[in-house]
């Protein structure tokens, strides 16, 4: 079960005024380095596997929908992060790429830009997109930095670590890591938390620990872990299994099954709304914690056609624009989401605005205010993480 299995799709009015932000009526040769817009309509296959689609889709139908000139069709499709690289890597190395827009997290673009599987949209194609470094939020900025050129963030968040928890089962809530590990002891198999590689919570929870922990570099996960290693070593005794997404450890909050987990703003936001957990679960942050910086980004596979470049990258333009970032903040599902600055929630759908003042938290405008915000590992040292943990950590007990 993957991590976007609870979400509805995003919320947009219609495509008017979409064709104001396509580049088809741009001068031929204006921008040598991308590939000229195509003749005729191509059809798009798009892949998510961060949950993205909750936030674009609709944003990239109403694309479609305002340029039937550039794009006749496009397919979505939904797959776990850690199984797309591999898959991408056979198809190029067949020379017989059909996926031609990944929507990922900062995993399966880690894992992409190690087995240097993307095309470089930044600064190829840069002419034909706005000024990032102008229109970005400071956190969307700083995760493009991550991005090695070869992604282009399109929603942004602050997004943990976090605790949800039931306030009826959890009578006392951990004030430290410390706190929480003594609790799981004493709670044994009430907690539990997704295989990072494929979990957005998961993941800032891992990376998380070394602030919380005091570690030796929070950065260096090979040699700077000790303390968060023999923590999560630990910790593992008294969870009985790791889900492969962070659904079930939602499902497992939701049902009593569990009564506490490791969550982040969206995750706590979208999951009441949809009901799957009860409105009343309570947040709570540790002492010293750091927020953890998220994003998800647009990828274009080496080997997509270059007239389908072109397409995709009028299309970034567009999803980069107020209108359509003003879409993200869908269900809470990503909050805040937006990447670009100057989008207040006031710009978002009447739906997404009431199911934020519903089920928002008042006290996260004073905790994204007062507590440091890091950015999460880079690529290679992600991937050095998620495969230490899988091998020492989640090996006997992922489900």
């Amino acid at each position: 079960m993957n991590d976007h299995q609870f979400t509805r799709r995003g919320l947009l009015g219609g495509a008017a005024g979409l064709a104001a932000f396509s580049l088809a009526g741009a001068p031929s040769g204006a921008f040598a380095a991308v590939p000229p817009l195509p003749s005729s309509p191509v059809a798009l296959n798009v892949v998510d596997v961060a949950g993205n689609l909750a936030l674009t889709q609709r944003a990239i139908e109403s694309y479609r929908a305002a340029n039937p000139k550039l794009v006749s069709r496009i397919t979505f499709t939904k797959a776990p992060a850690p199984e797309l690289p591999g898959k991408i890597k056979a198809q190029q190395a067949a020379n017989r790429v059909d996926i031609d827009i990944v929507l990922t997290g900062i995993d399966a673009l880690s894992a992409g830009v190690d087995q240097k599987l993307w095309q470089p949209i930044i600064p190829d194609y840069a002419e034909k997109l706005p000024k990032l470094d102008d229109i970005y939020l400071p956190g969307a900025k700083a995760m493009q930095g991550l991005a090695a050129n070869q992604g282009v963030c399109i929603v942004f968040c602050q997004a943990g670590p976090l605790l949800e928890y039931m306030p009826d089962r959890v009578k006392t809530v951990p004030k430290t890591a410390a706190d929480l590990l003594a609790w799981t002891k004493a709670n044994p198999n009430r907690f539990m938390y997704a295989r990072p590689a494929n979990s957005g919570p998961g993941r800032v929870f891992m990376m998380g620990l070394p602030y919380l922990l005091g570690d030796k570099d929070p950065k260096d996960p090979k040699d700077g872990w000790d303390k968060t290693w023999a923590y999560l070593k630990e910790l593992g005794q008294n969870i009985e299994y790791y889900p492969s997404g962070t659904g079930p450890t939602m499902k497992a909050l939701g049902d009593g099954s569990r009564d506490m987990i490791p969550t982040q703003m969206g995750w706590d936001i979208n999951p009441r709304a949809l009901g799957v957990v009860p409105k009343e679960a309570k947040v709570a942050a540790l002492e010293g914690f750091h927020w953890i910086l998220d994003a998800h980004y647009l990828c274009i596979p080496k080997g997509v056609a270059p007239e389908k470049q072109a397409v995709i990258v009028d299309l970034l333009n567009y999803l980069l624009s107020k209108p359509a970032q003003a879409t993200t903040y869908d269900e809470g599902y990503f909050y805040p989401g937006p990447a670009v600055k100057d989008v207040p929630l006031s710009m978002a759908p009447p739906e997404s605005q009431k199911v934020i003042e519903e089920y928002g938290r008042p006290e996260y405008a004073k905790l994204i205010a007062d507590t440091p915000q890091q950015l999460p590992l880079t690529p290679d040292k992600l991937v050095y993480a998620f495969a230490r943990w899988d091998q020492e950590i989640g090996a006997a007990k992922t489900k």
